[in-house]
């Protein structure tokens, strides 16, 4: 992973802006790291940018799939400066050719599985029609309607307030829209602790507005669930460096990973079913008064916070909703901790 993040980070990709030579060396690199890794990917064009993702199937004993994703492309330079994006997002791409490369070792069983490094991700496309998960999204290599779980991981590699903060906090990852499929929020709960360096925190979708390349599947109703560790305070600045990355974080993602596509791709359900309506705040405060929790001992906001949360728990009801006036109230806190972290 160390070498992929120091390729594409590096002076030839340049940044890797879409539609320039640096943002085309960056996929002739991520294309190579497949192909090395036992695939046969291929490039899909975007013509509206000059762009393209790259795609590499590994198929199941059944035409259903498990799509994981990470963008590859990132500012570019402006300024005289380099934005070399590591955390944004050349982490992710490592991490998903090291899980790829796993795969294509130790095949799943049941579903299949695409890996997928989307293009054009990141200002001006986003949320474009030229945005690569967009551009799948209306013009799919599989039919949307046969992937059960679309995997987005954006800005995974940074241990979370730097530092000396407890492992239970730098370590942790949020997860957030597994609520919105039949059983997904299940197999995330059991797995949540399951490998050693990282901690698993689910929060509902709709915490924050859709950040990455989830958006395009959530809005055509696919089931999906999105792995990030939010912005760091280099987030979109040149200080975003490989020197700052946890590896040792971003090692145990990836196994975790493995092993939570594995588990997706063996579900017995022949079809999982989207719940366009659920919500689950609870699941929003439960990592709220863990992070907090774990602060306590050193920050007082922390108590202020892990207060307000476990106040709000109370107006959850059995399926974990906030009534909708009070809704808004858990994402506040999560942007408010956010802050205090970066």
């Amino acid at each position: 992973m160390h070498a992929v993040v120091q390729q594409l980070c590096s002076d030839r990709c340049a940044g890797r802006a879409t539609g320039t030579p640096g943002g085309n060396a960056a996929r002739a690199e991520v294309v190579a790291a497949l192909r090395g890794a036992g695939l046969d990917p291929f490039e899909q064009p975007i013509p509206s940018c000059n762009g393209g993702n790259v795609l590499a199937p590994i198929r199941g004993d059944f035409d259903r799939w498990v799509l994981v994703a990470a963008h590859y492309d990132h500012l570019g330079r402006a300024g005289g400066e380099t934005y070399r994006g590591a955390d944004d997002n050349a982490a992710a791409v490592a991490i998903l050719i090291d899980v790829a490369t796993t795969m294509a070792r130790t095949r799943p069983k049941g579903r299949g599985v695409l890996f997928a490094a989307f293009d054009a991700e990141e200002p001006p496309y986003f949320l474009s029609d030229s945005m690569g998960s967009e551009h799948f999204a209306r013009h799919p290599t599989i039919p949307l309607d046969k992937i059960d779980m679309m995997l987005c991981m954006d800005l995974v590699g940074h241990a979370i307030g730097g530092v000396g903060l407890p492992e239970s906090v730098a370590k942790s990852v949020f997860a957030l829209g597994a609520e919105r499929s039949e059983g997904t929020a299940a197999i995330v709960d059991e797995l949540a602790s399951a490998v050693p360096g990282v901690h698993i925190r689910r929060a509902d979708a709709g915490i924050v507005p859709p950040l990455s390349d989830y958006d395009a599947f959530w809005r055509r109703e696919v089931p999906f669930m999105f792995l990030t560790n939010g912005r760091s305070r280099r987030y979109h600045t040149p200080g975003d460096t490989p020197d700052h990355l946890d590896y040792a974080k971003m090692a145990a993602t990836a196994r975790w990973l493995d092993r939570f596509v594995r588990a997706l791709c063996e579900r017995p359900e022949r079809r999982v079913a989207f719940r366009a309506s659920a919500h689950d705040d609870a699941s929003t405060l439960r990592s709220v008064d863990a992070i907090t929790g774990a602060l306590e001992a050193i920050d007082p906001r922390a108590s202020l916070a892990r207060g307000m949360a476990t106040e709000l728990m109370k107006f959850c009801d059995p399926a974990g909703r906030l009534p909708e006036a009070r809704r808004q109230e858990a994402p506040a806190l999560i942007a408010m901790i956010e802050s205090a972290l970066q």
